[in-house]
């Protein structure tokens, strides 16, 4: 017993020592250790309560409470969660319930919660969540005015932005190597596209999500675009830059009209770089907008509002860590690939693919392949691009074609510094002591680490 304590509270303790089973008793203490901010003396309290009647109501909530006072999020939403199931949450708990989920990806279960609560006490009234929920629990708004937060959300005004689409001629033989990533590309988009019969009569629906992970450079982009070649598709690629927006409201609005036309020209690959950027932790972020943007886009990928039927979504991103898990759930980017520097093999097909049609003499693509271990799929075009201009600087000084030799190609091979070397510093942190469910096994089958 701390000296410090309030007189309430010891006498409370000393109560209890007397009658260490009374379960009011220490509800009572802990609800009084609550009011005074000793939240950790609470959680303390309320754990010896619920070890003699685990499924006391009132110690659970009370413990979930203690839990948000100490931003300990995920312990205080399993015990809502258990409770939400078993239909026993009250106003407060509703209330708490929301309070929790506005700092995650759930922004509309968080407002059917906050509504619930105030549904059932109307003193349950929060202006600084109701702020931060706004968009969420507005049922209706004027279709005239471009600003208001529920604008975007509803889709008003498709079509307005719109950005280029293509259909890619490259195949995946296009692509040097990458051999298991395009296997498990062929399994997740290509096969049910190609066999779309036969999914349907299974109930499998054609389209979904799939994460391209690894150091910058790998040729993440280059499968996305040959993935669109392989089934004919249309090609939609889009950058940061063209979907945020300054206005509010706006950039959700992009990202609709983005999907939307996707959905107009399925089938479509809709390809999106840099998507940590975009759909960043939401914990990470403080302006409510930037999270109204992430919920937009979960939204768009699970088609409830309108049909993704068609519609391949890849991503790619260089670090996965940094993504929200509610974008790795079923439905959205459920498969998520690795895709790493290229292998010996690789190299060689990599190297062939960019000497492919240039004039050369007696290069062995073996040797200048042994050469580059390490190095990724933009670290070889920038030693064939070097290679090329010293033989231009030859060919100009004489006048005529002089071809490609392996000399300097080796030159410009040994001067290389993988690309890719302080990504794995950073990748490795995270697969060893981040990982998990075995997310970043790839990176330490890759690195050789034994966990």
């Amino acid at each position: 017993m701390s000296e410090e304590e309030p007189q309430e509270i010891q006498a409370l303790r000393q109560a209890l020592a007397f009658s260490p089973e009374n379960i009011p008793l220490i509800q009572h203490l802990a609800s009084s250790l609550l009011k005074y901010g000793r939240f950790e003396a609470a959680e303390r309290a309320l754990k010896d309560g619920l070890s003699q009647e685990p499924d006391n109501l009132q110690l659970q909530l009370s413990l979930a409470e203690a839990y948000y006072q100490q931003e300990k999020r995920d312990e205080a939403l399993v015990i809502l969660e258990n409770l939400e199931k078993k239909n026993q949450l009250d106003a407060d708990s509703h209330l708490l319930f929301a309070k929790l989920l506005s700092h995650t990806t759930e922004l509309v279960v968080a407002a059917n919660h906050y509504k619930q609560a105030k549904e059932m006490d109307a003193s349950k009234e929060d202006e600084t969540l109701e702020e931060e929920l706004a968009p969420f629990l507005i049922e209706t708004f004027d279709d005239e005015d471009p600003n208001h937060p529920g604008k975007a959300l509803a889709g008003n005004h498709p079509g307005e932005f719109e950005t280029d689409t293509e259909k890619p001629k490259i195949t995946f033989e296009d692509v040097g190597g990458m051999d298991s990533v395009k296997e498990q590309v062929r399994m997740k988009i290509i096969h049910p596209l190609a066999n779309a019969d036969l999914f349907k009569a299974y109930g499998k629906k054609i389209g979904g999500g799939l994460l391209l992970y690894g150091p910058p450079g790998c040729g993440k982009t280059h499968i996305a675009r040959a993935t669109a070649g392989e089934v004919n598709a249309n090609f939609i690629s889009i950058g940061l830059h063209e979907v945020l927006s300054m206005w509010i409201g706006q950039s959700e609005s992009n990202l609709h009209d983005l999907f939307e036309q996707a959905r107009r020209t399925a089938p479509c690959v809709l390809f999106i770089d840099e998507v940590d950027a975009l759909a960043a932790n939401r914990s990470d972020m403080r302006q409510s907008a930037g999270r109204h943007v992430i919920n937009q886009f979960l939204s768009e990928m699970d088609g409830v509002e309108y049909s993704n039927e068609g519609v391949l979504i890849l991503a790619a991103t260089n670090a996965p860590w940094h993504l929200d898990p509610a974008f790795r759930r079923p439905g959205r980017f459920d498969k998520i690939v690795f895709v790493p520097p290229p292998d010996f093999e690789a190299r060689k097909a990599i190297i062939s693919l960019m000497l492919k049609d240039k004039p050369t003499d007696g290069i062995d693509i073996d040797a200048i392949a042994k050469k580059s271990e390490g190095l990724t799929g933009a670290d070889l075009k920038a030693i064939v691009d070097a290679a090329i201009e010293e033989t231009l600087d030859e060919a100009m000084k004489t006048g005529n074609i002089v071809p490609l030799r392996a000399k300097p190609l080796i030159k410009a091979a040994k001067k290389a510094k993988p690309s890719a070397k302080d990504w794995f510093a950073s990748a490795k942190n995270h697969a060893l002591y981040a990982n998990q469910a075995g997310l970043y096994d790839d990176i330490l089958e890759y690195l050789k680490i034994k966990r």
